[in-house]
Formats: C-alpha cells, sequence, structure tokens
C-alpha cells in the first residue's frame, strides 16, 4: 500500500475554478424561475421592515460602472437587513421622461416639429420602455434582487396621477406659482433648468469696463461726471435698466485721466492699476444711499439707467457698481423689483436677439453679439478697457454648452415658506458621510425658488388650466379629476383631450362667463417626477412614508435628495427618509472621471462575463465608496486573486467535511463539542469577526466588513489555523 492512500486527504465536488461567467447566468435565470425575490421576503412577512427607496436611474443606455456599484451597494444592505429578519421589500424604479430621450429620438431621425406631440410621446414611450429592458437586464446580471416583474416607471399612469395629485396639493398650499424672472435657459435644449441640471465648465470671457454718464445727478454729481461699471458680459449690456450701488459703502467722485468718475473708494488703488491711469484725485466721498436715483444714459441707446440701491454688490471685484439688467439676472431682477423696474429679455429662446435691439443685433447668437455691443460701445467712447479672462461658468448638463439667465413667464415652487422646516429636516436625518448634512443643509439654505416648468413635451404636463382672464384654476376638484383621467389613461390624454373634457363635467367659472378655458402647454422638470416617487413609490406600493434610506451617488445632493426633500416635507411636513447614504464617483487609474466619450469607460457586463459578477460585486465591497473610487483592468485582477484565495480557502474547509466513503459531513452526529486550545483560539476569532463585521455592516462599512474576512482568511485560518492542522486532518483516524 502507498504511504499517501492511508492519509485522509480533502475531498469535495466544490470545484477549484468558480467558473462564474458560466455559471452566474444560470443563476440569476433559477432565481428568476424559483421566484426567489418573493420568497426571501415571504420569509419575513409580519416582521419589522426595512425600506431602501430605489432612487430612479434615467432610461438611456447600457448600465455603467456608476450604475452597477450603486446597484450592488443597495443589494448588499437589502440582503443583509432581510438576513437580519427584516422585511425588505425593494422596488427598482427608473426615470422616463426628459430632454435625453427627446434628443435621442431626434437623433435616431425623428423630426419632433414634423409629427404631433403625441405621436413624439408615443414614439418616447416606446423608446423608454426598450431601454428600461435592456437596462434590467444588467442589473439582473450583476445579481440585483429585487421586483423586477413590477418596477416603478415614472411614465406610468398610476405614478403620474400621483405625481398630479402631489403638486395639487403643494399649489392649494399656496406652495405653487406662476411668475416671471430669471431663470437657467438652455438655448441648447429650448427650456428652462433648475439648478440639479447646471453643471460648470471653465470658458474664456470678455472682462468690460464701460462708462455711463451721468444724465440727472440729483446734486449729488453733475452731468460730466461717468459712473464706471464692469461686466463680464456684454451681450446683456442691451437689456441694462440699472446701476446697482451697496447704500453702506463709501464711493468716491474722481478726477482722472478719463474725467470725473465715480468708483468704490477702497478699490481706487486696484483700479488705478486695472485702468492704467495715471491720474486719480479724490474730489469727495459719497455714501452709497445718496446716489439712490441719479440716473445715467445707457452707453449706445437713448434711454436711462436708474441708480438703485442692492446689498448684493459687494467690495472683492468690479467697481463697486454693477451692471444691472433685470431680464438676465437673479439679483439684478431682486433689487430692480423694488424700483417697480419689469425685466427687458431681448433674447429669445434659442438665444438670439429679438427686434427691439436695432438692426445690428436683431438676430444675432447673444455669443456672436459680444463683437457687435464691444463695436457700439467703442463709437460712442464708453469702453475704458476691454480684456479676456478665464472662470467656471453655468453649463447645460445634458448638451453640455453653455447656459444664460433669461427672463421668462415660469411656474416655481416655492421654498421660503418652508425652508426653516427643511433646514431641520436635514438635521433630523442621519447622514454617512457625515458632511452630507452640511453640504444639503448649505444648498436649500442658499436656494431660491425651484423653477419647475420645461418647455419642452416628453414629460409630466403642468396641470393648470387658465380662465378667459388668464387666471389658473387652482381648485382641488379640478386636480383630482385630471389626476384621475391620468390613471386611467395616462399624461397623454392631456395631449388628446378637449380642455373642457379635463375639468369636472357642467364645471363653470366666474372668470370665464364665455366658458373659454385652455390648457398649460409646459411640462414638469424631470426632478419633479423622480422627488415625488416617495408617495408613488413608498407611500402608495409599500405604505411607508418616511423610508429607512436613501443610497445614491453625492451628486444627488442637488438633484434627487433635494428635490425629494422640498415635495416630501412640503406634502408630509417631515424628510422622505431616516437616513441618508452617498456614494462617490469612478475615476480611472489618473484619478479622471469615467465616461464614454473620454472613452475611459470599463464596461460592468464585460467585467461579468470575463470575470463575473462576484469579482464586481468583491470590488465593491473592497472600496471605500463614500470618496471617489478608482477601477482599472489591473485593480479587476488584484480582486480576483482575493476572490481565489477565498474560494480556495473554502475548498479546503469543505474538503475535510467528509467520512470514510465520501459520506457528506453530518452535523447532528459528527459535531464535535469539546474543543482543544487551538481550536478555542480560532473560535473566539472567528465570533470576534463575525462581531466585528455585523458591526461594520451596521454602519455600511462594507469595506472593513471585507477586510475583517480577508485577513482572518488568509491570516488566522492559512497562514496559521488550517496550516498546524493539516497533521491531524491527513494523517488522525477519522473520529
Amino acid at each position: 500500500m502507498e504511504l499517501k492512500d492511508t492519509l485522509l486527504m480533502p475531498k469535495t465536488s466544490f470545484d477549484m475554478r468558480g467558473n462564474l461567467p458560466k455559471k452566474e447566468p444560470l443563476l440569476v435565470q433559477k432565481w428568476q424561475e424559483e421566484k426567489l425575490y418573493e420568497r426571501i421576503l415571504k420569509k419575513n412577512e409580519g416582521h419589522p421592515s426595512f425600506v431602501l427607496h430605489d432612487g430612479p436611474p434615467y432610461a438611456n443606455g447600457d448600465i455603467h460602472l456608476g450604475h452597477a456599484l450603486n446597484k450592488i451597494l443597495k443589494d448588499f444592505v437589502v440582503r443583509y437587513k432581510n438576513m437580519q429578519g427584516f422585511y425588505t421589500p425593494f422596488i427598482p424604479g427608473w426615470d422616463t421622461h426628459g430632454l435625453p430621450i427627446e434628443t435621442a429620438l431626434s437623433k435616431s431621425g425623428v423630426n419632433r416639429k414634423a409629427i404631433s406631440v403625441v405621436e413624439f410621446r408615443k414614439l418616447a414611450q416606446e423608446y423608454a420602455l426598450k431601454q428600461v429592458e435592456k437596462q434590467k437586464l444588467g442589473f439582473l446580471r450583476i445579481g440585483s434582487l429585487g421586483d423586477y416583474a413590477n418596477p416603478y416607471l415614472t411614465l406610468q399612469h398610476s405614478f403620474e396621477a400621483e405625481q398630479i395629485r402631489v403638486l395639487a396639493n403643494m399649489a392649494l398650499k399656496g406652495l405653487i406659482y406662476k411668475g416671471r424672472k430669471p431663470v437657467y435657459w438652455s438655448p441648447s435644449s429650448e427650456s428652462a433648468l433648475a439648478e440639479a441640471e447646471i453643471e460648470y465648465k471653465d470658458v474664456q470671457s470678455h472682462s468690460l469696463y464701460v462708462k455711463f454718464k451721468v444724465r440727472d445727478g440729483r446734486s449729488v454729481l453733475d452731468n460730466e461726471t461717468s459712473l464706471i461699471i464692469w461686466t463680464t458680459t456684454p451681450w446683456t449690456l442691451p437689456a441694462n435698466l440699472g446701476i446697482s450701488v451697496n447704500p453702506d459703502y463709501i464711493y468716491g467722485l474722481y478726477n482722472s485721466d478719463l474725467g470725473k468718475i465715480v468708483i468704490l473708494k477702497e478699490l481706487e488703488n486696484s483700479l488705478k492699476e486695472i485702468l492704467n491711469l495715471e491720474k486719480l484725485e479724490l474730489i469727495k466721498e459719497i455714501k452709497g444711499s445718496d446716489l439712490e436715483y441719479v440716473k445715467a444714459k445707457h452707453p449706445f441707446y437713448e434711454r436711462d439707467s436708474l441708480v438703485l440701491l442692492g446689498k448684493h454688490v459687494s467690495n472683492d471685484t468690479g467697481t463697486g457698481l454693477v451692471h444691472t439688467a433685470p431680464g438676465h439676472g437673479l439679483d439684478d431682477y431682486m433689487v430692480s423689483l423694488k424700483y417697480k423696474i419689469e425685466p427687458y429679455c431681448p433674447v429669445d429662446s434659442q438665444g438670439k436677439f429679438d427686434n427691439t435691439v436695432g438692426e445690428r443685433l436683431q438676430g444675432l447668437f447673444y455669443e456672436s453679439a459680444n463683437n457687435v455691443v464691444l463695436d457700439l460701445l467703442k463709437e460712442n467712447n464708453a469702453l475704458i478697457k476691454d480684456s479676456l479672462f478665464s472662470h467656471s461658468y453655468p453649463h447645460d448638463w445634458r448638451t453640455k454648452k453653455p447656459v444664460i439667465f433669461r427672463a421668462t413667464d415660469q411656474w416655481f415652487a416655492s421654498i421660503q415658506p418652508i425652508k426653516d422646516g427643511l433646514l431641520k429636516a436635514i438635521s433630523e436625518t442621519k447622514w454617512t458621510p457625515s458632511w452630507g448634512e452640511k453640504r444639503l443643509y448649505n444648498m436649500i439654505n442658499d436656494r431660491q425658488d425651484w423653477c419647475i416648468s420645461r418647455q419642452r413635451v416628453w414629460g409630466v404636463p403642468l396641470p393648470f388650466i387658465y380662465n378667459e382672464d388668464n387666471s389658473p384654476i387652482m381648485e382641488a376638484e379640478v386636480f383630482e379629476n385630471i389626476a384621475n383621467i391620468f390613471e386611467k389613461e395616462g399624461s397623454n390624454a392631456w395631449f388628446i383631450k378637449d380642455v373642457k373634457d379635463l375639468l369636472p363635467k357642467n364645471y363653470q367659472n366666474k372668470a370665464s362667463p364665455h366658458n373659454l378655458f385652455r390648457k398649460e402647454t409646459d411640462i414638469m422638470d424631470v426632478w419633479f417626477d423622480s422627488g415625488s416617487s416617495s408617495h408613488g413609490v413608498s407611500l402608495k406600493r409599500m405604505n411607508t412614508y418616511p423610508v429607512d434610506l436613501y443610497l445614491e451617488g453625492s451628486d444627488q445632493y442637488r438633484g434627487w435628495f433635494n428635490s425629494s426633500l422640498i415635495i416630501g416635507f412640503a406634502n408630509k411636513n417631515i424628510a422622505p427618509f431616516k437616513e441618508v447614504v452617498s456614494h462617490g464617483f469612478i475615476v480611472d487609474a489618473k484619478g479622471e472621471k469615467m465616461s464614454k466619450s473620454s472613452g475611459n469607460g470599463i464596461d460592468p457586463i464585460d467585467i461579468c462575463n470575463n470575470y463575473g459578477a462576484d469579482i464586481l460585486r468583491l470590488w465593491v465591497a473592497s472600496t471605500n465608496y463614500q470618496a471617489d473610487i478608482k477601477m482599472s483592468a489591473d485593480l479587476v485582477k488584484q480582486i480576483s486573486e482575493v476572490y481565489r484565495k477565498l474560494r480556495n480557502t473554502f475548498k479546503f474547509l469543505l474538503g475535510n467535511l467528509r467520512k470514510v466513503g465520501d459520506t457528506n459531513f453530518n452535523p447532528l452526529f459528527d459535531k464535535v463539542d469539546t474543543f482543544e486550545l487551538l481550536d478555542n483560539l480560532i473560535l473566539n476569532k472567528l465570533n470576534s469577526v463575525i462581531n466585528n463585521y455585523l458591526s461594520f455592516f451596521d454602519k455600511y462599512d462594507f469595506s472593513s466588513a471585507l477586510n475583517e474576512i480577508i485577513n482572518f482568511v488568509t491570516n488566522d485560518l492559512s497562514a496559521f489555523y488550517l496550516d498546524i492542522t493539516k497533521d491531524i486532518l491527513y494523517c488522525n483516524s477519522q473520529n
């Protein structure tokens, strides 16, 4: 007999190689057939619940690594809480309205202006549903468990109806109004945008110093004096209606190379250098408040610019006198409002000048108009200095093109009346990481009213019907009738039905004596869609408000966290979440953000097909996900080695749980109750690892939890305990 034949060598059917790319799709299919999610849920029926509400990804294109990171993190939480005994419904969702879908259709050859709104919306819906199915397969492939058979989509009739009810409730509370004021406007999208749809990029702009000659100095200044302003947007000068000064600052009247000028006194030294002035002699000091109502002539139009008092005027840049165009800036609008100056906006939806600005500017795109404005200033001897400089400027985050401020009639959600409550709700929420609280607190604290209207067609229509006198109808009965129609027929009914068919039967209004009504044509901001999901999904489908957890990327402080909080609190006087966890963005090995356009993206499905979803999930578990996360092909290989080490250790353990004749280990008969010192040592260490692991998971610290296991397997088991026990396992008798 060979000596090796006397050894009890490990034996197990557990493969050394995982062969995950082949096995995992079969497992996913089996989970679907066996309704694994439903069985897991049923197991804890009647137990206390833990609800993680899924923030809806946008239904456009294949899933990317950021999607995978997000869904895997959520899956860790839901599975863990279920294993703890909680009832854990998880309803995945999709954001299915908005401009990217309109743009995708246009790129595919659909001419939105050549077909009816209803036809275009049907094509948009078909496109969105295809994208949902495509992404759903991706999420199932990476092992995400949830109610994928019944997800929530923002285009579903029931969701749209609930969204109308949420908006109606806010409107009836006086929190929704229509007004004309400057909002972010994207000429490339031809629509208003919310703050959440803005990103910043560096651009080069003109830096201009311009003279406004005094026409009426109100005994403070003579008509030989010029007020000096600074601007970085020459194209807004045609819309100038005023000059703002700070009432509390001290200004100086100076004799200079430019004649008599007025600038902020504390900036005289820096301005002397910037403007290359050899002479700058102070004649007198003037308090800002004394300049109120002084009139100056517009540099190239025959109209006056009124001096206004505004606390927004700062002393850190410029001249202390601010060019004020109420149609192109929020501060300008607010200060002009006090003086009953209506916003003037000569730029249309495409960013082109209208016919009120003169022949030389009419029809020009606003950026192209800069050079013409410079010429007009030079011709009128009003330009002091022009230079170029780089600075951060707002862009449309979808088209990646610059936006402007433009005064138009829009619908707004009022923030001010509920701001104190919103800030209190933020302080009562648990935040991971902790800096999330301050970030959202500052955003809400600084936030102006939310522009919720969009000049597009693929979305939920704003449910406002106007009377003959143009007043919007704000009545519960009317809103509920519209919501009921949407519940049955979807929001397409708004575009199909006559306005009278949207009103309750035999409806009459004193403001419409001839029963003439008209519909609003704008749709809602898609952030209102997803922000109302706490009602359309959590409350309506799961009867839960607030939910236990929101978990999304850090960009959602200005997006979904923000809109969800505003809508949830406005309707329920409490935040829609008890706790918020955020994660960072995925970057490449050089630390640059991953994107398809940059060519540095890694497809999560490619990782699954080449290595396995478990490798992807192990990578997610290993990351410090609360900061930006590096990913590369080398990192995938490294994490594969970690997986292999874990697998081989399990194979060794399983291989030694066998009896003579290769029968399986039976804990009822084969379990050992008395242990040697070494056994007690490793069991004690195991219990410590388990306790630490659970503690880390409770704090959503998955990488520390994983490190507990890896260190235990590598150091305590492989290098120590299993190495020592090989003699016993191989050489001692079976019992």
